[in-house]
């Protein structure tokens, strides 16, 4: 019992460390969240700052969400409803930080991509490449993003996997949604970004 208090505690604080925001104030002493679309996700770091920084953002934002996957399921193999729950709570962090008072948080993609890794890795590889016809058609990672979250609890169910990690892989893509609310209405409107575009 005291697992299932202590490991989805420490998923959320573990999720809510902003290494977006961190690396960029470790390497050029600027605050991502005033620059660009103000987002600590790896997107908007790359963007603005780079390659390097944006896949390294991107690294350690899925870590946040394999790492206690993967804890939940090495301390408790017996109870399989346990870590999609620590998965969950992972994103709920990175999207809802204990640190800053549940504002400023990410988007949730790669953390729950992370996640869903140690889940289910067929799953997440289906929801790439969903992710990567949508970017190929559009060029806009939101759209990819939406197409990734969207097909996680479908193929998840296509996959086989227990009614509950699909009802949980469905919480995390209504999760990603409701962050994604700013980018829906723009690429309603035909004004979302381009990867290709900068600063």
């Amino acid at each position: 019992m005291i697992l299932w208090i202590l490991l989805p505690l420490g998923a959320w604080l573990l999720g809510s460390i902003a290494f977006g925001a961190l690396l960029v104030r470790w390497k050029t002493a600027s605050d991502i969240r005033a620059q660009g679309s103000g987002n600590i996700g790896a997107t908007n770091v790359y963007r603005i700052h780079g390659k390097a920084l944006g896949a390294a953002t991107l690294a350690l934002d899925a870590a946040k969400g394999a790492i206690p996957v993967a804890l939940a399921l090495f301390l408790a193999p017996a109870n399989p409803h346990l870590a999609p729950v620590v998965g969950l709570f992972a994103l709920l962090g990175h999207c809802f930080p204990a640190y800053s008072y549940l504002k400023g948080g990410g988007k949730g993609v790669a953390t729950a991509a992370g996640a869903a890794l140690v889940l289910s890795p067929i799953t997440l590889g289906a929801s790439l490449g969903a992710f990567i016809l949508a970017l190929i058609i559009g060029g806009r990672v939101s759209a990819g993003s939406l197409a990734a979250a969207a097909c996680l609890p479908l193929f998840g169910w296509l996959f086989g996997l227990p009614f509950f990690t699909v009802f949980i892989f469905a919480i995390m893509a209504l999760v990603v949604f409701v962050r994604h609310q700013a980018n829906i209405a723009r690429l309603l409107a035909g004004t979302e970004p381009t990867l290709r575009d900068k600063k």
